[in-house]
């Protein structure tokens, strides 16, 4: 049986292009570098046509100079996030115990556990196909993810000893859902980005029960949109946090601080 020829890069860029790809050559340079055998290539470009998002047909994302793991179904790191996490090592630089909730493929938690360096980083979330890529991802750095809704998931020897809790929740209004972009809505679960009637029901659960978990001096740190962080903000408040906003108007990214006193 002869050989099967790989597609040659025109080929895919022209399939890609096709299917509406509008960065259809870098696609096609990171398709055919993560495939296998040719066959694997007409699959990924397959999927990648049908709509699946990038990222999820190689099987990973680059995010905060790691490369993460990404399976079918599971949220895919935005690049602006990578802002929430710099911002908490900022606002917690020698943190000993980290949590990164509502966790997806863990890539809050693996990104900030490969700076930190030997702190006990924990992950949560309530999808178990997330759970099992967070648990891939944070592995490599010693970290531990667990199936739960928010803080029902965490040890409880974690209550009063976060120093730095990363909450990127779902956020998107119900309303506004089917207005996500397709690679979003039909490809990512639900549960990762409705966050209710203001997009701020999930929100309000985490700051309501983030001073029982952070401590004294810790942090609670959430990814919100422009539109949104003021109520965001105020959630965090009515907590009982001393809160400020950080923005970067270059990846267009609001992340919502709230500090326990």
């Amino acid at each position: 049986m002869p050989t099967p020829v790989p597609p040659s890069v025109s080929a895919v860029v022209s399939a890609l292009r096709a299917a509406g790809c509008v960065f259809a050559e870098d696609e096609a340079e990171l398709i055919l570098a993560a495939a296998r055998v040719p066959g694997d290539t007409a699959l990924m470009v397959e999927r990648r046509a049908a709509g699946l998002p990038l990222e999820q047909v190689l099987g990973w994302a680059g995010f905060h100079g790691l490369r993460i793991t990404v399976e079918p179904g599971v949220f895919v790191p935005r690049r602006r996030t990578e802002f929430l996490v710099d911002q908490a090592l900022a606002a917690a630089p020698h943190a000993a115990v980290a949590v990164d909730l509502c966790c997806g493929s863990g890539a809050l938690g693996a990104a900030l556990a490969a700076v930190l360096g030997g702190a006990e980083v924990h992950a949560a979330d309530i999808d178990p196909v997330a759970v099992r890529c967070a648990r891939r991802n944070l592995g490599a750095f010693g970290g531990r993810a667990h199936q739960g809704d928010l803080y029902d998931a965490l040890p409880a020897g974690l209550r009063g000893r976060v120093d730095v809790l990363m909450a990127n929740v779902p956020y998107v209004p119900t309303a506004d859902v089917p207005l996500l972009p397709p690679e979003a809505r039909d490809h990512e679960p639900l549960v990762a980005l409705d966050g209710g009637a203001d997009g701020l029901d999930v929100l309000r659960r985490v700051a309501a029960g983030a001073p029982g978990w952070l401590a004294p001096g810790g942090c609670l740190l959430t990814e919100t949109s422009e539109r949104q962080a003021a109520d965001a903000a105020e959630v965090l408040t009515r907590a009982g946090l001393s809160t400020r906003l950080a923005v970067s108007e270059e990846l267009y990214a609001h992340v919502v601080i709230g500090v326990l006193p």
